[in-house]
């Protein structure tokens, strides 16, 4: 078995990690720009204060990740299971990037912030999602199922369709043109 290490403050540049992976251990404060990760396993490896930076992400197996104060720039995120990260203390922002077919199943994303991201077939279902913020996002197919969404910033999201009788959204936040979205399974037509 390999010893686990730690690295501080590092960068980390068009990078292959598909080809060299990246050792297992604890990576804080560093950067990560321009890298491949796709189909590769972080599992048990923690990432504090650190953050990706138009890196490919497709596929990353998850289990017991912990990503702590992570942000997420300009990254392919498909298909990645949020679900099976390390809960204690999960914490990350997502600006421009592309995390469709991911899911966020019963996972506590409190204060999330998703900036011009694409959340396509996305599964928040048992989500805790109190007070994030999902900014010129699209949600097309994205699946809100016994969601908490209250205090939730869908003002300038697109394509959604959240059932307020199945979903917590008290004083959640959403445009007048964004109504739609929450009125589709009634199959009425608003002009």
């Amino acid at each position: 078995m390999m010893e686990e290490i730690y690295t501080l403050d590092q960068l980390f540049e068009q990078r292959n990690f598909t080809v060299d992976l990246l050792r297992t251990g604890e990576y804080e404060a560093c950067t990560f720009r321009s890298c491949d990760f796709s189909n590769t396993d972080f599992k048990d490896m923690k990432f504090v204060d650190c953050s990706f930076e138009d890196c490919n992400l497709s596929l990353v197996k998850l289990n017991n990740t912990s990503f702590r104060e992570v942000q997420f720039i300009h990254c392919k995120m498909l298909g990645l299971h949020f679900s099976n990260c390390n809960e204690f203390g999960l914490s990350v922002s997502f600006d421009h990037c592309n995390l469709s077919h991911a899911s966020f199943f019963r996972t506590k994303m409190k204060n999330t912030t998703f900036i011009h991201s694409r959340l396509n077939e996305v599964d928040f279902s048992d989500c805790e999602l109190t007070l994030s913020v999902f900014d010129a996002c699209d949600l097309t197919h994205a699946k809100f199922e016994n969601s908490n969404l209250e205090k939730v910033d869908f003002r300038s999201a697109t394509n959604y369709s959240i059932d307020p009788e199945i979903n917590r959204i008290k004083k959640a936040r959403f445009s007048l043109l964004g109504l739609a979205g929450l009125l589709q399974k009634y199959d009425i037509e608003i002009e």
